[in-house]
């Protein structure tokens, strides 16, 4: 499982110009899941993602995790993260999850995510147009 996590303002998903899931501050992530991923893989980057401290406290040093700081997550399904470009210019994606077994994966990790914040969506495999304003920029990768 990967996670590329963003500490953002304004952040939003759109389909076929509908926004489908949009936050004002928090983070965005994007994340990937890959074949012997399981519920402790899921369990354990939904923890270690609302815990990172990389929004700012008092005095402006990176101290405070989402929980402490406030804020939402925008969650989006990216098997690109799996992406292995070792053998030419065009990207294989054989690493990543198959779709079914995926979006069962993906429902598994937003819910986890909400038992701590609150959490807006992509669309598992829809074609969609991501906005985000990168804060800091702040950028984390994470893989279990």
């Amino acid at each position: 499982m990967r996670a590329l996590v963003q500490r953002s303002g304004e952040a939003s998903v759109q389909i076929e110009g509908q926004v489908v899931g949009r936050i004002d501050q928090g983070l965005v992530v994007l994340v990937g899941f890959t074949d012997g991923d399981g519920i402790d893989e899921i369990k354990y980057l939904a923890k270690k993602i609302v815990n990172l401290r990389i929004f700012p406290d008092e005095n402006g040093v990176m101290n405070q995790s989402l929980l402490d700081f406030g804020g939402k997550i925008l969650s989006v399904s990216q098997f690109t993260l799996y992406a292995n470009c070792s053998k030419g210019n065009r990207p294989s994606y054989m690493e990543a999850m198959n779709n079914h077994e995926a979006i069962h994966f993906y429902e598994l990790f937003n819910e986890e995510l909400r038992k701590y914040v609150e959490v807006e969506t992509g669309e598992f495999g829809a074609d969609m147009e991501v906005s985000i304003t990168n804060i800091g920029p702040t950028t984390i990768w994470l893989e279990r």
